[in-house]
């Protein structure tokens, strides 16, 4: 695996709407390795690689779309209290149990540092009882630190142990990583094959929809995480075992996976030795790619994430070598997915 790509992808910030850091790293990857890369205007990350000795189908070039959503839970400045402590509204899906006793970094006009203030009690507290503390008086704070400045969790990628990493934002910034080490080795297709680095998945899939309509493809696949077995979850609930291969999910809760689509890519594990696992999962990008225009043929794979929505996600690197492989594979076959229509 690429420790530094990983790295680099993950200690980027990039809340919802506020993605600009790691899509600048996306495309220069991209720029490396695609024919055209495009932004559109909410923000996406378009990378087009051109098929070599393209076929035909449906009377043009196919068009293969690989979304991996670029952004992170985190929190914004709502207001700054005559004490100087902050209140904050979530971005994306955050838990006041995940938010408590954390490090962050307020990325204002300059970096602040600060601490969400532990609430104790017998009531377990909502995330709008939840205050930072910087340490800076308030007529100090508001010169670096405005409302609307956005939050991201202060916390670094590294390996936990032997295999195992973690990171504060592995949902999705594997998938991520996954994408941009898939393109990077990738050999020639005879499809073309758009890479988005797509935003705002994480409160609504609202990226991924004007990028599948731009894109009209003939075949999506979301990179995303698989649901990993964990602490505290039954083992009925999730699916996919951590260092057993990448997750390939049949349906999750916004998408039923195009069923030929979901036993091609099992087949195709199959034929070349890439461990996976079929899983059932969570609402990704999918759906968006799967319902525009008149429909696409799609479904999600992914390494299995534990613990997406904190601050300590974990995911095995035998797991992302997995994803990639099984990515290049699908990009240098996917015609013949096509011609057995």
């Amino acid at each position: 695996m690429n420790q530094k790509l990983l790295q680099r992808v993950g200690m980027a910030p990039g809340v919802p709407g506020f993605e600009c850091n790691i899509q600048n790293i996306a495309t220069e990857v991209l720029q490396e390795c695609c024919d055209e890369v495009q932004k559109d205007n909410i923000g996406n990350v378009i990378g087009i690689r051109k098929a070599i000795n393209p076929v035909q189908y449906n009377g043009r070039t196919p068009r293969l779309m690989f979304a991996a959503h670029a952004d992170e839970v985190g929190m914004m400045v709502k207001h700054i209290n005559s004490n100087g402590y902050i209140h904050f509204i979530q971005m994306g899906g955050l838990g006041a149990h995940v938010a408590q006793s954390q490090r962050v970094i307020i990325h204002g006009k300059e970096s602040v540092r600060g601490v969400v203030v532990p609430k104790g009690g017998d009531t377990p507290p909502k995330l709008d009882d939840l205050l930072i503390d910087t340490g800076l008086p308030k007529e100090e704070l508001e010169k670096r630190v405005r409302p609307g400045d956005v939050i991201t969790f202060e916390s670094d990628v590294s390996i936990l142990n032997d295999k195992m990493w973690v990171g504060r934002n592995f949902d999705n910034r594997i998938g991520t990583y996954c994408l941009l080490e898939a393109m990077r080795n990738v050999g020639d297709t005879q499809v073309d094959v758009y890479a988005c680095s797509t935003v705002q998945e994480e409160v609504g899939l609202r990226g991924a929809r004007p990028c599948a309509f731009f894109v009209e493809p003939d075949i999506g696949i979301a990179i995303d995480g698989s649901m990993a077995r964990a602490a505290y979850v039954d083992e009925k609930d999730n699916l996919c075992e951590p260092g057993q291969g990448t997750g390939i999910y049949v349906i999750d809760k916004l998408t039923i996976g195009h069923p030929r689509l979901v036993q091609y890519l099992c087949d195709l594990c199959d034929t070349h030795n890439i461990p996976y696992q079929r899983n059932i999962g969570g609402g990704t990008d999918a759906a968006a790619i799967q319902q525009s225009r008149g429909s696409v043929i799609a479904t999600t794979v992914g390494a299995p994430v534990r613990y997406m929505h904190s601050t300590v996600q974990l995911c095995h690197a035998d797991d992302m070598d997995a994803t990639v492989d099984l990515l290049v594979k699908f990009m240098e076959s996917a015609h013949t997915f096509l011609a057995e229509r």
